[in-house]
């Protein structure tokens, strides 16, 4: 299993704050909190949530220009509006505007926490992906971020997931070393760094690492993850 779920809490009020922290929590899930739209923006491109939990009664800016601003720069991170605004044309506005859906205050956590896995599952499948993927002895779960080979859970690093993600992605197709370094560390990488993931991941996944039947090696060009089952 790699990092848990992360959520950023997008709401003015701590109580609010304090009460979603607490239950994402005991759900496994980690929260990363804002209070206003500007430090909503920030920690969403420094720590890269997976789904944002958003109330639209903010000051200055309200949560209507966070989701304009998301969706006008092209992020396709899953938005759930928590709001106590529960009339029609409210709810029709932030939908049509980007949000992928809408709870009403006060709110059972259970359901919210539901929303939440349908929104992130929806825009995988948007994305191209899959919520599960399979293939050999390996099995993702890309919502839950489980990663499990022959029925146990693996752990993997952030830097280990992602990758493999990457990989999940194009599966079946030979990826350079300069897109994935490119999608994984987001520039100019050296190639070593890698090979020594590559290795470290293999390791994890692979029944015989020095044989490896799910990460395949195109000599001098990438890699490629055997298609899915």
């Amino acid at each position: 299993m790699t990092r848990p779920l992360r959520i950023l809490v997008v709401d003015d009020e701590p109580p609010i704050r304090r009460l979603l922290r607490t239950s994402f929590a005991a759900a496994g899930y980690d929260a990363i909190e804002a209070e206003d739209v500007s430090s909503a923006m920030r920690m969403l491109r420094a720590e890269e949530p997976d789904a944002v939990i958003l109330d639209l009664g903010l000051p200055k800016q309200d949560g209507f220009d966070f989701i304009r601003i998301v969706r006008e720069t092209a992020l396709t991170v899953p938005v759930v509006v928590l709001s106590s605004r529960s009339d029609e044309a409210g709810k029709v506005r932030a939908l049509d505007m980007g949000a992928d859906d809408y709870v009403t205050k006060p709110f059972g956590t259970d359901e919210l926490l539901a929303r939440i896995r349908v929104a992130v599952r929806h825009r995988l499948q948007r994305d191209g992906e899959h919520a599960q993927f399979e293939t050999g002895d390996l099995k993702v779960d890309l919502v839950r971020r489980v990663v499990a080979v022959r029925g146990a859970d693996v752990k993997l690093t952030p830097r280990e997931y992602d990758l493999l993600r990457v990989l999940i992605a194009h599966a079946g197709k030979v990826l350079t070393h300069r897109f994935i370094l490119r999608e994984v560390w987001g520039g100019d990488t050296d190639v070593q760094y890698l090979r020594i993931y590559v290795r470290t991941l293999r390791q994890k996944i692979e029944r015989d690492p020095e044989r490896p039947q799910l990460i395949l090696t195109e000599q001098g060009v990438g890699y490629r993850l055997r298609a899915p089952d």
